[in-house]
């Protein structure tokens, strides 16, 4: 079987092909994107906002003994570069679109780029003969906030995933840490993932186990009845824009598609 190799200090991790998936983060600026990958990835809250041209962060899992690979992609809410977008949501396995409950114009922008992806990814399954989901969560921000600033309904974010099983809706408080846990959970249950994979269901550790960290026997004496552990791998970075390109093309050409057929565009 294909055989992911991260290196991460002292140690080096393999992870089946098969169990690798990338989760792209997408929506408008200053939104809470950011401070969402940041509650999921070590349960922190910034206050200070900088603006993200895009981070890239990974978290390898032992879930009972088997290993498991999440690339987590934070875009940048300008899209300056609407082809690097384009090729985010192709290479992207499950999707979280964020808007901030008090801003009507960040949800608009949720309801473009759900358009877009089902669009891209629709073109990319014509052409692998894919039958596979596409696990998409539809995140309301900032439901901290007093009810006099919101500017979306709760029923209308309901409105955009009530015709597809594979699309739910979920207003959270990366700041309160409110649903924050509820909404992966429902994310990778949709994609077939393990339920571990959540922030409050597995064991966090550091780098230094790395070593032990792939061996099938590893436990750790004071978590009792718990065997899923995740480590975010500090070296990781960014696939380059060629990896990607070679990785849609290698799904396409793989299922017999002809070098001439029609190509999902990039551009």
């Amino acid at each position: 079987a294909m055989m992911k190799t991260i290196s991460g200090g002292n140690c080096t991790l393999n992870v089946p092909a098969k169990n690798s998936y990338r989760m792209v983060v997408l929506g408008a600026s200053r939104v809470g994107k950011s401070s969402i990958v940041s509650r999921f990835l070590n349960g922190r809250f910034e206050d200070q906002y900088t603006p993200t041209i895009e981070d890239f962060h990974r978290k390898v899992y032992n879930i009972r003994g088997d290993m498991y690979q999440l690339d987590i992609l934070d875009t940048s809410g300008n899209h300056p570069f609407p082809a690097m977008r384009r090729l985010s949501i192709l290479t992207g396995d499950v999707f979280i679109l964020v808007f901030s409950l008090d801003n009507r114009e960040s949800f608009d922008e949720v309801k473009r780029l759900q358009k877009q992806i089902l669009e891209v990814k629709s073109c990319l399954k014509n052409k692998t003969k894919e039958s596979a989901d596409l696990p998409m969560v539809i995140c309301g921000n900032k439901n901290d906030h007093s009810e006099i600033f919101r500017k979306v309904r709760s029923d209308e974010g309901e409105n955009l995933v009530s015709s597809d099983e594979n699309c739910a809706y979920f207003e959270v408080s990366a700041k309160k840490n409110t649903n924050v846990d509820e909404m992966f959970y429902v994310l990778f249950s949709m994609a077939k993932l393990p339920h571990e994979m959540s922030p409050a269901l597995h064991r966090k550790i550091s780098i230094q186990y790395g070593d032990t960290f792939q061996q099938k026997s590893f436990r750790m004496r004071r978590v009792k009845d718990m065997d899923a552990y995740g480590m975010i791998s500090p070296f990781a970075r960014r696939p380059s824009v060629n990896s990607d390109l070679k990785y849609i093309k290698s799904k396409v050409l793989r299922e017999g598609q002809s070098r001439e057929r029609e190509k999902c565009t990039i551009q």
